[in-house]
């Protein structure tokens, strides 16, 4: 048998790579190894290598992204991208991979680069109607102060780093005098910095892939965290209730299928994607898009996979052979 040879990439260059190499194991561990011919291949600060047997490693050749094993040279058929943060979620890749020819798991690089940069995603989708919180962007260098923020987004509000993930520098604030700590804090993050009106109200999360065999909307997460809000904690160290499918009113979950569906195919994505959202007596609001979800064990989507009845080694296949 003929085994497509299968690159899982991971890495990457923000504070999100443990869960990167994470998500590499896990996906690892979901895909069918009979078909595919599978290596774990990270990238970091400029090294990029192949994991192998015993802890051994080799180098890979970026002028085709192929590496040496042994006396032969293998080179990858596809790449399944699941780096969160740069450069595999902004589109830094998905430019390497188009000029080599390399077909890969998500998103191409003008959808990655809108999607990495919440403030310009979430901007541009309210163009379409999508409901989003009120923001305000900040750039390197530029500075707010206590009392515009107020008056802007009002108070509790979020501060963020606008250009990365895994809830790492963000900070709920409540009094005037977190404002500018907040900041500096969200700035150690990334160049950019988001400050986003807080919402009350229930967050759930929904999946979403297109092939061509079809449209799978996945069945929604409630997420009610254990803390503040949905933080690092909540998210990778279990302080956090996932309830799939979301005690929700069919209505409402129909209704945020519906606006996923719709934001995938205003994006251009590919692959597998999640939206986030809060649901207030307001309505419906979209708090964020990621295109390279988490994929461990217990991450949003594997979840909702299952809760679907579908496999996740499947759903890979079906993602891999639709780019052929």
């Amino acid at each position: 048998m003929n085994q497509k040879k299968i690159a899982i990439v991971c890495g990457g260059d923000s504070s999100e790579v443990e869960v990167s190499l994470r998500s590499a194991q896990g996906l690892n561990s979901f895909i069918d190894h009979t078909p595919y011919r599978v290596w774990i291949v990270v990238l970091q600060a400029g090294n990029w290598y192949v994991q192998l047997e015993d802890e051994k490693t080799a180098a890979v050749d970026k002028n085709d992204f192929s590496f040496q094993l042994g006396k032969d040279k293998i080179t990858f058929d596809f790449a399944w991208i699941t780096i969160h943060g740069t450069p595999g979620e902004d589109g830094r890749l998905q430019g390497y991979f188009d000029l080599i020819g390399m077909p890969y798991s998500c998103c191409g690089v003008l959808s990655a680069a809108i999607t990495f940069n919440k403030f310009i995603c979430n901007q541009f989708l309210k163009g379409f109607g999508v409901k989003v919180a009120e923001s305000l962007l900040l750039r390197q260098g530029q500075t707010i102060t206590d009392e515009q923020v107020v008056e802007a987004v009002g108070l509790p509000c979020f501060i963020k780093c606008n250009v990365g993930g895994s809830s790492f520098g963000v900070t709920k604030v409540k009094q005037t005098g977190e404002i500018q700590l907040a900041i500096e804090r969200a700035f150690a993050e990334g160049p950019e910095v988001i400050i986003e009106a807080f919402l009350s109200g229930t967050e759930v999360t929904s999946g979403c892939f297109k092939t061509q065999k079809g449209t799978h909307l996945l069945p929604i997460t409630e997420v009610v965290s254990q803390n503040e809000f949905f933080d690092y904690n909540a998210k990778y160290k279990g302080e956090v209730q996932e309830i799939t499918p979301a005690r929700i009113p069919d209505a409402t979950r129909d209704r945020i299928q519906q606006i996923t569906s719709l934001i995938y195919d205003i994006l251009g994505c590919k692959g597998i994607i999640r939206a986030d959202y809060i649901l207030t007596g307001e309505g419906i609001t979209l708090l964020e898009v990621n295109t390279t979800p988490g994929m461990t064990a217990t991450s949003f989507i594997p979840q909702q996979v299952a809760a679907a009845g579908l496999n996740m080694g499947e759903v890979m296949a079906e993602i891999i052979e639709d780019s052929f």
